[in-house]
């Protein structure tokens, strides 16, 4: 499948979970499930576990390897902090080593992303991540996330927030829909649904926070029809695909299929295909490609239309 990922996704993405005593497992194993089973669909991530000392202790009791070399990161690459359980940051508040602290501003100075699942939000409040920023964390941690960062803007009752390339998720379980999102934005959508349908996960998205990328609300059905012709627009971009052709292609007739498709997703099937031009050309741009040549890669016949759409969705309400 990997020929079949988007234009202008990275090759090789370099994941460093940094680990400290204590940390909760499902707060690593979730979003390092993600990954790998992004890389099944096609993509390519390598996963390293770094830590201050060879073997970590889990708050389950369970033993974890790591090391403490630091593999070279580029702009792609991602810095996850897993959080920790109440009695370890209780024992020990400052986890994370001096070194650690460096490297994540230092990656984030060079344009990378650092990311957090749960209490792991105050790790990267410690490295000065979080100031004038907005940022979650656990539902019962949000008031002293709030105490202990005054200048960040903690928010509510969601999954995850983004922030100028710092993103920090909710309780535990919201790590995988943080990851989910990350390899939404590296390879597209449907890399990230199929990874979430190997997991058997919903693919959740924040749709109040106008940052995080609509589509895989769009993913959230067991329709396999739709399913089908979802993997088709998304794999075919640059082309305009008529309802016509998607319909004939699954032998059905367009009428059966646009009802399928909105009672699936919410919306039809040439709104998804624009949708889905934008959100990829957003990304696209995000990473220094030219508004023309974004437009060109996800098949506008010019820079127009991207334009207008580009404008129309800043003017959104959230």
């Amino acid at each position: 499948m990997t020929d079949q990922l988007l234009k202008g996704a990275p090759a090789t993405i370099t994941v460093v979970f940094v680990l400290t005593p204590g940390l909760v497992l499902l707060d690593l194993a979730g979003p390092a499930q993600v990954f790998q089973s992004a890389n099944a669909a096609g993509a390519d991530y390598r996963v390293v576990h770094v830590a201050s000392s060879p073997t970590v202790r889990s708050d389950q009791g369970v033993d974890l390897a790591a090391t403490d070399e630091w593999p070279p990161l580029g702009a792609a690459d991602l810095i996850i902090v897993p959080g920790r359980a109440t009695a370890a940051r209780t024992t020990n508040p400052a986890a994370l080593s001096a070194e650690a602290l460096v490297r994540l501003r230092e990656h984030h100075r060079s344009g990378g992303t650092i990311a957090s699942v749960c209490s792991g939000a105050f790790d990267l409040g410690q490295a000065g991540l979080l100031d004038h920023r907005r940022c979650t964390t656990h539902h019962e941690l949000q008031d002293e996330l709030a105490r202990t960062h005054p200048s960040a803007e903690v928010v509510r009752d969601v999954l995850f927030t983004v922030d100028d390339r710092v993103i920090t998720s909710a309780g535990i379980a919201s790590g995988i829909d943080l990851a989910l999102h990350l390899v939404a934005v590296a390879h597209g959508p449907s890399v990230a649904a199929a990874a979430a349908r190997d997991m058997v996960v919903y693919t959740r998205r924040n749709g109040r926070d106008p940052q995080l990328s609509p589509l895989l609300i769009h993913r959230n059905h067991m329709d396999d029809l739709v399913h089908r012709v979802q993997d088709r627009i998304e794999y075919e971009l640059d082309r305009t695909l008529p309802l016509r052709i998607l319909a004939s292609a699954e032998a059905t007739s367009e009428r059966t299929l646009t009802r399928a498709f909105v009672a699936a997703t919410g919306t039809t099937p040439l709104r998804y295909q624009q949708t889905l031009r934008l959100e990829h050309a957003q990304s696209l741009i995000a990473r220094g490609v030219s508004i023309d040549s974004a437009a060109r890669q996800v098949g506008f016949a010019d820079a127009r239309m991207l334009r207008r759409l580009r404008s129309a969705e800043r003017q959104r309400p959230d």
